[in-house]
């Protein structure tokens, strides 16, 4: 795209031609035409080993390195700062097990983070004999990262902080670059960073944020089921090898990629980049101001409601949030409520904790079925949004009847 235009985007993608909405980008965005025909190329012309001499194998090499290239241009890293995996998850994990710290070192670790982002440093810690600080919210309704929370945790011990660019529940984004100096005023911390609920709606520049290693999976971001990990330069130097003790253990990929890089997927990030067209950062900035006119909407609707709740940030700001928004509502079960529209409608959307479980149970503190969540992207439309808040303001229009009719019908004493 060299400008962004709704209709023209949705054009892009082979999911939208049909009739369902979707509204549950958050777990999963569509994927652009141009990368399933990628896909196919590959695995129909070009689906060899790579590193032999022949001909296909040096077509299949060149296409799987133009992959790394333009995932490394992405996100404004070199191609040996990066590595492709299979998921945030997985080489969070790997990442994790490169990483040697000494016994009664100290690690901090945001409780309002997705489980792929908490689970390999808690682990870490036990290998390993380390001591973990939870970052915690103060606010309750709208939890936020911030660095007077962060600061007491800090200290001569501190090795590693982990956090999250934007919570995939509470859509509000955290400052990164104050946190990134927060954390390097310390001599030897690192930052790392999950973007995944943060790359679907805003460009990323990891130079720019200041982050030691920052992931995200490319099925967000209108991609394959695969992920991307930076790591800095300085930083990966000492990370332990977990490759074969014969293959090179210099960059990002030789120590922790474990050939975890499906060649045909990784290949197909080009046309990703290609989206975004020859000046992204225009492109980024017009799909910032159409999010926003969806997330207006709808919040707009839910902060008129008394029984609703928003959990994360309540404007509409795109400097404050992103278009991730999640809500309940008081004497309302999630799940109905989702069942309920998605019964009456084409409407596709979630409730629960999508894997952010601390956050919801323990800072949010709200029952088993958590949150109701939409999320939208670039490609959802206003109509789209006016329909979804039609629909839940008839749901809870006839609840209300029908309380009403319960009430009247009682005998009376």
């Amino acid at each position: 795209m060299s400008t962004f235009d709704v209709a023209t985007a949705r054009d892009q993608f082979p999911a939208l031609k049909g009739d369902q909405i979707f509204f549950d980008n958050a777990g999963g965005s569509q994927i652009l035409g141009t990368v399933v025909e990628s896909i196919s190329n590959y695995l129909t012309n070009n689906n060899v080993q790579l590193g032999a001499t022949y001909g296909t194998s040096k077509k299949s090499a060149a296409a799987y390195d133009a992959g790394c290239k333009a995932a490394a241009q992405f996100i404004n890293a070199d191609p040996d700062e990066i590595v492709i995996g299979p998921s945030t998850t997985q080489l969070f994990r790997n990442l994790s097990f490169a990483m040697k710290h000494n016994i009664g070192n100290e690690i901090v670790v945001s409780k309002i983070d997705h489980e792929s982002n908490i689970d390999p440093w808690t682990d870490m810690a036990r290998r390993q004999g380390l001591y973990i600080r939870w970052w915690e919210p103060t606010d309750k309704k709208n939890p936020k990262l911030d660095i007077q929370d962060l600061k007491p945790l800090l200290g001569v011990r501190t090795r590693l902080v982990a956090c999250t660019y934007s919570s995939n529940v509470l859509g509000t984004i955290n400052d990164i670059r104050k946190i990134a100096d927060t954390v390097h005023s310390l001599t030897n911390a690192v930052l790392v960073v999950d973007a995944v609920a943060y790359a679907p709606h805003r460009q990323i520049d990891v130079k720019a944020a200041g982050v030691d290693y920052l992931s995200f999976s490319w099925y967000k971001v209108y991609g394959p089921h695969n992920a991307i990990l930076y790591g800095k330069r300085e930083a990966v130097k000492g990370l332990l090898s977990l490759g074969h003790y014969f293959n090179p253990s210099d960059s990002l990929e030789d120590k922790i990629g474990l050939a975890g890089s499906t060649y045909e997927l990784a290949q197909a990030i080009p046309p990703i980049v290609a989206y975004f067209g020859p000046e992204p950062t225009k492109t980024w900035q017009s799909i910032t101001e159409h999010e926003e006119k969806l997330q207006s909407v709808l919040l707009k609707f839910l902060s008129s409601r008394k029984e609703v709740t928003i959990y994360g940030e309540p404007s509409s700001n795109p400097r404050l949030r992103v278009a991730t928004i999640s809500f309940s509502i008081e004497g309302h079960s999630s799940k109905k409520v989702v069942e309920a529209i998605e019964k009456d409608s084409n409407i596709g959307f979630r409730w629960g904790s999508f894997y952010s479980k601390r956050l919801v149970d323990e800072v949010l503190a709200l029952a088993p079925e958590g949150v109701i969540r939409v999320s939208l992207v670039h490609y959802n439309t206003e109509d789209e949004v006016k329909l979804f808040v039609k629909k839940l303001d008839d749901y809870l229009s006839q609840e209300l009847s029908l309380e009403d009719l319960n009430i009247s019908e009682k005998p009376k004493e």
